[in-house]
């Protein structure tokens, strides 16, 4: 028997219970997942009280930038962008590691899109600093709107290759020169941005968010003729590198995808 959880605060919301689940059902595993409200601040306490009953966890808001604390093995990428969204465990030994990088560059991938100049990034969290990292040498400049400026830094270590560039946050910011667009805020902290769109754009928008959907981010960005992918991608192909990191071994991720989305779909 797999057991997994998806550990964060709040975590009603969370489909990762829905994902797995069915993953697990389709593939003829053994496995129970749960979701397990652990508020920001309660995760070192939590994980040595729980880790005997669990295979892995999977980390959301706001526990990412927690993990660390825990002194498990992380790997280059977890540690570099200072961000965790996988705990596992292999040989009794736990492992931490991030896929939201990997799912994101899947997820652009299997809507169609690869190439991309100027990237910008809204929110300086966990999330973000995944997506910063995977971007890094994928695009020409990439740039994080964040609210505080004590995360420059943290941002900055993400991105090696890429021109780097950190702005402080504005609901008034130029859009026309960007062609992809990634929201990590939390949901309603993008809504006076929305608000201020110019009639029409041309990149992608790309919102982890997935419930409630869609954001007004999502419908302004839709009303004004852009592209929009649903958060939902992100949770199903980060999710795909997690069941493959747990099973330990290499899975159709095509053909597990097309039946995991269906299900998401009906969400």
């Amino acid at each position: 028997m797999i057991r997994g959880a998806v550990l964060g605060s709040p975590i009603n919301h969370s489909l990762s219970p829905v994902l797995h689940r069915a993953a697990f059902e389709y593939m003829g595993a053994a496995g129970s997942y749960e979701a397990i409200d652990v508020p920001s601040g309660t995760l070192k306490e939590f994980f040595p009280n729980n880790e005997s009953e669990f295979d892995y966890f999977s980390l959301t808001m706001p526990l990412k930038e927690e993990a660390h604390l825990l002194g498990v093995t992380c790997d280059e990428l977890s540690l570099r962008i200072g961000s965790v969204n996988t705990l596992y465990k292999r040989d009794g030994i736990w492992f931490g590691t991030s896929t939201d990088g990997s799912g994101f560059l899947a997820a652009l991938v299997a809507q169609g899109f690869s190439k991309f100049s100027n990237a910008l990034i809204l929110g300086a969290g966990g999330t973000a600093r995944a997506v910063a990292g995977a971007l890094d040498g994928n695009v020409e400049n990439l740039t994080v709107m964040g609210r505080t400026s004590t995360r420059r830094d943290a941002l900055g270590r993400c991105v090696e290759k890429s021109v780097f560039n950190y702005l402080p946050w504005s609901n008034d910011l130029e859009t026309d020169s960007y062609d992809l667009l990634i929201n990590t805020t939390p949901a309603g902290a993008a809504d006076l941005f929305a608000e201020s769109l110019p009639s029409q754009v041309s990149g992608l928008l790309f919102d982890v968010i997935y419930k409630p959907w869609p954001t007004l981010l999502a419908s302004a960005w839709e009303n004004r003729s852009g592209t929009v992918i649903n958060g939902k991608e992100l949770l199903l192909w980060q999710g795909l590198d997690q069941l493959a990191l747990v099973l330990k071994e290499e899975i159709d991720r095509a053909l597990l995808s097309r039946h995991l989305r269906e299900k998401l779909s009906q969400l």
